[in-house]
């Protein structure tokens, strides 16, 4: 079945947009649904067309997409796919958005530059959203802009039980990789109850987007030491992280991070550095091509299909992560 109603005729009904059509089936087999059938292509000039094969009047939506590249266009698809619920009477719109498209631009660090996060909020919200629901924000004030509810899922859960299924934390220290990641990386550390290291990177103020010193703060010699961060993209700041800490004495090296975006030569990079693991999610696609050994792939499906049926229950979604959020 595509739906189901609850005594006070409230009735769930989950969409898929096409970037990663995969996850969007594993959350519905959690959920015991189908996803809704929907035709949507591409016109010759690329412009996109959607349509739901089926009523959606009154119901409770969650429009789920990936937002992996073409990034561009999977928000367009998404917006449209809202649009037309929207039109089409549908009671109240979730847009589901593993990974939030823009969120590295959420501030401006110079004149003359966008907020591309708070746009993308907008668009969302003119669209005819009424809830945004995410995994891992890179930064956490994009839940302020969004004009309504925003749940902010956390992977942690998901992440450390594997970790610590696996090692002993016992002998390990929970690495952040630069400064903007502590507030993660101590989070971790409240859960495998590990030892706290930090990456300070000084620049050369000579030599443009050039990292001239790599500073470990704390003791990570003959530890197992777990670099912590919320995305892998080219893996630029995560595998120099893990230089350092070998130069160190760090006995072996684990990244941990939600978003596996792994851009250009981030491959390359992984499996030149030395990774005793590479654990990440499945909050975007990984191609068998971009796979390697050592690479982790955990299921956020499970956590994202309860989080879906605690708002449809109205129940909550932070008693997920023991009262934090």
């Amino acid at each position: 079945m595509t739906g189901f109603k609850k005594p006070n005729e409230k009735h769930l009904m989950l969409f898929s947009g096409r970037a990663y059509p995969e996850l969007a089936e594993e959350i519905a087999d959690h959920l015991d649904l189908g996803l809704v059938p929907t035709r949507a292509l591409n016109y010759a000039n690329s412009e996109i067309y959607v349509r739901f094969e089926e009523s959606v009047r009154g119901c409770d939506a969650y429009v789920i997409q990936s937002h992996a590249a073409p990034i561009n266009e999977w928000v367009m698809e998404q917006l449209i796919m809202v649009d037309a619920l929207k039109r089409a009477s549908a009671k109240r719109i979730t847009v589901v958005a593993p990974f939030y498209p823009y969120a590295r631009q959420d501030k401006k660090h110079r004149g003359r530059e966008p907020i591309s996060a708070r746009l993308m909020a907008d668009l969302f919200k003119t669209a005819g959203a009424n809830r945004l629901m995410s995994v891992d924000l890179h930064a956490a004030q994009i839940q302020g802009f969004f004009d309504g509810p925003v749940d902010h899922l956390w992977a942690l859960p998901v992440l450390s039980k594997h970790i610590s299924d696996r090692y002993d934390t016992s002998e390990m220290t929970v690495v952040s990789p630069d400064a903007g990641r502590v507030r993660l990386a101590d989070m971790w550390t409240d859960q495998l109850g590990c030892s706290l290291a930090i990456i300070h990177k000084r620049r050369d103020p000579n030599v443009a987007n050039t990292v001239a010193v790599h500073e470990v703060v704390g003791d990570v010699q003959g530890k197992v030491c777990l670099l912590v961060d919320d995305m892998i993209d080219t893996a630029g700041t995560i595998c120099q992280a893990a230089e350092a800490l070998k130069a160190r004495g760090a006995k072996a090296v684990i990244a941990a991070a939600t978003h596996a975006v792994l851009s250009g030569p981030a491959i390359e990079r992984l499996t030149a550095t030395g990774f005793e693991e590479v654990v990440v999610t499945n909050t975007l696609p990984i191609p068998d091509e971009r796979r390697f050994e050592g690479l982790t792939v955990l299921s956020i499906a499970p956590l994202i299909s309860r989080a879906i049926r605690e708002v449809f229950e109205d129940g909550s979604v932070t008693s997920l992560f023991g009262g934090q959020s």
